[in-house]
This record gives structure tokens, sequence and C-alpha cells, in this order.
């Protein structure tokens, strides 16, 4: 889209807001001073986009969604920090997404091509990848990291620090209190590692033998014998090379503050 913005007459868009070629910003909506909106954003009705947030171009926001105010962290002292998202999201009615906090690098991202559904929430100092699916009234907390292509299903919530591996899904309703594997899907109340998200990786397009690797790695890895640090340096000499399995390998590896989560009658892996 190009051409000038088109705001409308009802819509407060404040000095210092840098507004991009054909953004649309419909009636009531309120655009900060430090706002940075790219070329083609549209913002329909009843948007407020505070603080210092900068939108990716093509990104569309519904009625009622409130985008950069102050981060829900009682330890936030107004430090000067960021909310980015990135082209082509749909952020859709009653979305709330907060900047960082000086405890968490004091940036909150929002990669390209995400959808968020009405009422979901995207805490302080997260970090979502490319590709990523909230539906309705998802809460992911503060400082938690979302790979590319994650599903985060109804009603899940997400523990504050909890990594969600890319391609992964997490059930609608889940309570997710430990780290999803890149490829996991993740059920239940507190949620246990089900599978993996085949669904999701046909869908994307993986190639069958890829899809058998994985559910091959994935019964190795959470076998009952040995502990899963001792499978997992197993895996990765079976499967060196693999790329979708060394993620899996590296996510593992790479730790985090909470646990791995694990199958149903398996102890979360620390």
């Amino acid at each position: 889209m190009s051409g000038p913005a088109a705001i409308h007459p009802s819509a407060v868009v404040e000095d210092g807001a840098a507004i991009g070629e054909g953004v649309r910003i419909g009636p009531f909506c309120h655009v900060g001073p430090e706002v940075s909106l790219g070329e083609g954003c549209e913002l329909v009705s009843h948007v407020v986009v505070a603080g210092r947030t900068r939108i990716g171009p093509r990104t569309k926001l519904y009625p009622f969604a409130s985008i950069g105010h102050p981060p829900q962290d009682l330890k936030y002292r107004g430090e000067a920090s960021t909310l980015t998202i990135g082209a082509d999201c749909l952020i859709r009615e009653g979305v709330t997404m907060s900047p960082g906090t000086a405890g968490g690098g004091l940036e909150t991202v929002v990669g390209d091509r995400c959808a968020f559904l009405a009422n979901s929430h995207v805490g302080h100092d997260c970090h979502v990848g490319d590709g990523v699916v909230f539906s309705n009234n998802v809460m992911l907390a503060g400082h938690c990291h979302v790979g590319d292509y994650a599903i985060i299903g109804g009603g899940a919530a997400v523990i504050q620090f909890a990594r969600v591996g890319a391609h992964a899904f997490v059930g609608g309703l889940s309570g997710l209190e430990n780290d999803c594997i890149p490829y996991g899907m993740a059920l239940g109340n507190r949620a246990y590692l089900s599978g993996l998200n085949i669904i999701g990786l046909q869908r994307r397009g993986f190639a069958r033998d890829d899809i058998h690797a994985l559910r091959r790695a994935y019964r190795l890895l959470f076998a009952p014998e040995g502990t899963l640090m001792e499978r997992l340096e197993d895996v990765a000499l079976e499967f060196d090379g693999h790329s979708a399995v060394g993620e899996i390998i590296a996510f593992i590896r790479a730790g985090g503050k909470r646990s791995i989560c694990t199958p149903r009658g398996t102890p979360a892996a620390g």
C-alpha cells in the first residue's frame, strides 16, 4: 500500500509519532508520541498504541487492542524500554502487549506474520518468533520465549520464563509450567508432553523421512532407561547432522529457568 496516511478525524496521533505511507488509522484510536507505524499498517478503530513501540509494515490491529503501555510488573520503575512487533501480523480485539523491563533486557519482541486472536496477552520481556499463532485468551507471562511457528491454543497459560520451542503446539486450556521442546505437543493442566505436533509438521510440509526421524528421536529421548541427559547424548550421536532433531538437542542443552516438559508419568527434567 502506498500514498499518504489516512487518519480519521476522531483519532489522536501525538506529535512525534512516525507514521508510514499508506497507514490507516480509524475512529477513536490513540497513537503515542514515540510510536512508529510501518507502511500499510491499519488500526481499525479504538486501538491504543503507546510507549516506545515499533510496529512493522502491514500489521493490522482491531478494536480495543492495547499495545505498549507500561508492563504489568510491580518492579517496573519507568525505565525506557521497547516493544517491537514485526510485519504482516494480525492483532485482534482486546489483545495486550507489554514492553520490556530492566530485569529482562528492556525489550519485548514479536516476529513477522504472527496472529494474536482476541484477548490474548504477550507479557513483558517476551520474545516471540515468526509465524506464531495465539488463539483467544492465551496468557503469556513475562520473560517467555516462543519459537517460530508455535501454536498456543485458546485459554492456555504459559508461566514466566518458560520456553516454547519452534513448531510446538500447546493445547487449549493448558497450563504450561515447563519448557516444551521444539516440535512437541503439550496438553493438560498442568501440561505434560503428549507427543509430537505431527499435524503441524504435515501442514508445514515436513518430509515423511524427517517426521519419522523426529518420532524415533522422541522415543529415545523419553525412554525409561537412564537420565534425560544420558539419552540426549545417545540421540545426538545417532542423529548427527539431522537439523530438526538437532533443534531439539540444542533446545535441551541450552536449558533455562524451567525444567523440560516430559510425558505423563515421567518426572520433569531439570
